[in-house]
């Protein structure tokens, strides 16, 4: 038995063993742990962001434990197995890649793919033939907006329904905050809200035309705005006062002052 095999079944083993000993494991449910779940898997993308090699790791042993822990309560309540849970993600990969697996993927040989977009075109054009009716289908409803507009934005591309060139994305990008400032006049706050979506979805998309992720991206400005502030507010009692007492122009001095500290 392989090192990777020896370590798994040491994980299932003592899954086994906290189910049946552990009153806390014992409780859990599948409605109890999906909180948990979330969270692990935000604390994961919080360590990919910081590049925290040490943190993906811990987190990724977090996350394969909770899969353990379905597949656990999955044969308790008869549904699934963890070995059919794996070989149904081996059956998927191996059927979605005929240009690796060719024969043993169902065709009648390798399928040519000249790059990554046509490894992703044909992963769709697979899917909606196992009977998914729509290319946007199996985007979790509940994904947090900006990552569900970039993967919308994705799956449509793999049909056409895309810009072909950066610029013409940044001019949709303008049309839509003119149609936002256009709102913006009339008062209209349900318009507003709209426009703003269309906006904010543009923009997402001309994230990925830059081959960025718009999410990561807003996340790093939402720490760097954390730390920005949080040294104005060290500042400001370094010299005896808080933000409150403080001007608007004062506080911008402070705030100028630590972007030149860090650009420095």
């Amino acid at each position: 038995m392989s090192d990777t095999n020896s370590a798994f079944q040491r994980l299932v083993g003592i899954m086994d063993d906290l189910r049946e000993k552990c009153p806390w494991d014992r409780k859990q449910t599948l409605q109890t742990l999906r909180p948990l779940t979330i969270e692990e898997t935000y604390e994961l993308a919080d360590a990919i962001t910081s590049a925290d090699w040490k943190g993906i790791k811990e987190e990724l042993g977090d996350l394969l434990l909770h899969i353990v822990f379905y597949a656990k309560i999955g044969k308790e309540q008869g549904q699934f197995t963890l070995e059919e849970v794996i070989n149904g993600i081996c059956d998927k990969l191996i059927s979605r890649h005929p240009h690796i697996y060719g024969e043993v993927a169902g065709q009648a040989g390798l399928v040519e793919v000249k790059n990554e977009e046509d490894v992703k075109r044909n992963w769709e054009q697979l899917k909606l033939k196992e009977g998914k009716k729509s290319v946007l289908g199996g985007v979790p409803v509940s994904l947090p907006a900006t990552v569900k507009a970039a993967r919308l934005q994705e799956k449509s591309a793999q049909v056409g329904f895309e810009w072909d060139e950066t610029a013409q994305v940044w001019e949709k990008v303008k049309e839509e905050l003119d149609e936002l400032q256009e709102a913006v006049a009339s008062g209209d706050k349900e318009k507003i809200e709209e426009e703003f979506g269309d906006v904010s979805f543009s923009l997402i998309n001309y994230a990925r035309f830059l081959q960025i992720d718009a999410e990561n991206s807003l996340e790093k400005t939402n720490r760097k705005f954390i730390h920005r502030f949080t040294r104005m507010e060290d500042a400001a009692r370094e010299q005896g006062r808080s933000l409150a007492d403080m001007t608007l122009a004062e506080m911008d001095a402070l705030w100028n002052a630590i972007k030149a500290e860090r650009k420095a």
